[in-house]
């Protein structure tokens, strides 16, 4: 099986389920994520459905429950097998809804916009954790990282190999940063409500979904107040970004 038929398999479940029980300091990550769920939960209208994309072999539920999860491949874990930009819902019917690392991987964001926008209640929020292109991850996007960035790309959709394996790292700094006047104008009733970056150094050092580590979870709490630090001194230094759209009327 050649490197992309990997990534987009399901047969990687497990491997990645042992990843996140046996590094505890991306675990620890993890779950300051899904605490990010939890704020913009408590910012929304009761009633309705709160639904995950993406979910992979994550462990959301540990933290939220009632969280749908739901994934493009069909991980034995997950409630539902979902594709982002056709959802299977009703309008108005959701409360929330939450990607990780999920926008850069849709190859039609247009699509997965638009049913943002259309399953969405009145107030609804959609939050998504993202890769951004700050210093130094943008060369570390470039030149280290085994997903395709393009940060010139003039289009928001890409051709897709894979689910995982097809990506364009750069997307999501390129709709809501660069080409922000281009998203208000198709979509004006989703309020972007925060764009936050964060964690500059942290998930490299876990080594992400990799076997090897170089942050122990004995060093997390110091790794964090570091991340903070230099975030704080300027936010192009995060390689991540806090995405939250509110859906008006």
């Amino acid at each position: 099986m050649n490197a992309q038929n990997v990534l987009d398999s399901p047969e990687r479940e497990a491997e990645v389920r042992a990843i996140l029980r046996s590094k505890g300091s991306l675990r620890a990550l993890y779950r300051e994520y899904y605490n990010c769920y939890l704020d913009v939960l408590n910012r929304t209208p009761a009633g309705g459905d709160i639904l995950e994309l993406g979910s992979g072999a994550g462990f959301v539920k540990e933290v939220i429950p009632e969280m749908i999860t739901s994934d493009v491949i069909p991980y034995s874990g997950i409630d539902r097998v979902i594709d982002a930009t056709q959802l299977p819902f009703a309008d108005h019917s959701l409360r929330a809804v939450f990607l990780m690392n999920v926008f850069h991987h849709t190859s039609n964001v247009e699509k997965l916009l638009s049913e943002l926008n259309r399953c969405l209640k009145i107030d609804g929020r959609a939050l998504m954790i993202d890769q951004y292109p700050g210093i130094p991850a943008r060369w570390i996007y470039r030149y280290l990282h085994h997903e395709p960035y393009d940060p010139n790309a003039n289009a928001w959709q890409f051709t897709s190999g894979g689910p995982v394996s097809g990506a364009n790292g750069a997307l999501a700094w390129i709709v809501f940063e660069r080409d922000r006047t281009s998203f208000v104008s198709k979509f004006p009733e989703l309020k972007i409500e925060r764009f936050e970056t964060h964690t500059p150094l942290r998930y490299w050092l876990t080594g992400g979904l990799r076997r090897w580590t170089l942050l122990p979870i004995s060093l997390y709490p110091f790794a964090s107040a570091f991340d903070s630090l230099l975030i704080a001194i300027w936010k192009k230094f995060g390689s991540f970004v806090n995405i939250e759209l509110r859906r008006t009327g």
